[in-house]
C-alpha cells in the first residue's frame, strides 16, 4: 500500500513512461505491473527516486524494463 504522495509519484511516472514509450499509462501500468518494476521499484525506491529529475527516472526504468525482456 502506498501513500498519497507516492501514488502522485507512480502516476506522473506512468505518463512520463507513457509519453517515452508511445504507450496509453494503462499499458505501461500492466508493463510495470507483470514485471515487478512498479511495486519492487517505483514504490519501494520511492524516497531516493523522487529526488531524480524526470528524464533520468525515464532513462533509468527504461532500462530496466529492458532488463527484464521488455521491449521498449
Amino acid at each position: 500500500m502506498c501513500d498519497k504522495k507516492e501514488l502522485k509519484f507512480s502516476i506522473f511516472i506512468l505518463y512520463s513512461l507513457a509519453e517515452k514509450w508511445k504507450m496509453s499509462p494503462p499499458e505501461v501500468y500492466k508493463i510495470l505491473n507483470s514485471t515487478g518494476i512498479f511495486d519492487d521499484y517505483v514504490i519501494k525506491c520511492y524516497d531516493v527516486l523522487h529526488t531524480q529529475g524526470k528524464e533520468y527516472l525515464v532513462e533509468d526504468i527504461t532500462d530496466f524494463a529492458r532488463e527484464k525482456g521488455v521491449n521498449v
